[in-house]
């Protein structure tokens, strides 16, 4: 119980700075930045907390160094994309949408409300580390062949989109090769895979099957409510990728359908 209420108060403090940060430099866009080193600070601290050194504790350091791989990069890959830039076109449009309520709203909204998602998120890795499981089972090899799959997809989809955008002969158009050829967000596919991955190798703590809900709801935000409408939306009038939405599917990867 000391460790829930622990990082709740870091979790909480750290938005807070996030939001001071964003309000310094006017762009809502830091708390992308901040989304993937939030889950390595509640992971760090509920690890550091209740880790016994007296044996080799594989089953809550793993999943650690998972969250850090991905946390680490996710967070690296945005601040490497955004810097020196404008803020993100969606925070663009909530400060227009909002008026004179934004900043109120941007902390309530976006910081306070990303907090919140973040720690229940996270919270089966806090309740992993709480735990004390010394056996290896099937469910854990699973979980790393998923979160490795997932990892991939994400790690290689961003890197040919880079690719694809440095290119200036490609200004204006949509990528459709590589892992895009087969989902239109692999990135986002490789985020949530990874999570179920997550979900696989903490099954055997104290919060055990019920911790589904964590990557239901990664995926559930990154297909209804934050990742892909907004990029779908975005290029709604576009026509190559009203082709390109044709032959391919939103999120799982499958085979590209033929032209009509």
């Amino acid at each position: 119980m000391e460790t829930i209420l622990q990082t709740i108060i870091i979790i909480f403090v750290y938005m807070n700075i996030l939001y001071i940060i964003a309000r310094m430099k006017k762009n809502n866009s830091i708390v992308d930045i901040g989304w993937g080193i939030g889950f390595i600070i509640l992971a760090l601290i509920s690890l550091l907390n209740n880790i016994n050194l007296k044996y080799f504790p594989f089953r809550q350091i793993l999943p650690n160094i998972l969250i850090i791989l991905w946390g680490g990069r996710l967070a690296y890959y945005i601040f490497k994309r955004n810097f020196n830039k404008e803020e993100d076109y969606r925070y663009q449009q909530m400060r227009i949408n909002w008026g004179k309520y934004v900043n109120i709203k941007s902390y309530f909204y976006i910081f306070m409300l990303q907090g919140i998602l973040m720690y229940i998120i996270c919270l089966p890795i806090i309740i992993n580390n709480i735990s004390y499981v010394d056996n290896i089972y099937i469910t854990d090899i699973l979980g790393i062949i998923i979160w490795i799959i997932g990892y991939l997809f994400e790690v290689v989809g961003d890197y040919q989109l880079r690719k694809f955008i440095k290119n200036k002969n490609n200004s204006g158009k949509i990528m459709k090769d590589g892992l895009w050829k087969y989902t239109r967000h692999p990135n986002y596919f490789g985020e949530a895979t990874m999570w179920f991955g997550i979900y696989f190798l903490t099954i055997h703590s104290k919060i055990g099957i019920y911790g589904i809900f964590s990557p239901l709801l990664i995926t559930f935000l990154l297909l209804f409510v934050s990742g892909v409408p907004l990029l779908e939306k975005k290029y709604a009038n576009n026509l190559e990728f009203i082709e390109y939405k044709k032959r391919t599917s939103i999120f799982i990867p499958w085979f590209t359908k033929k032209g009509r």
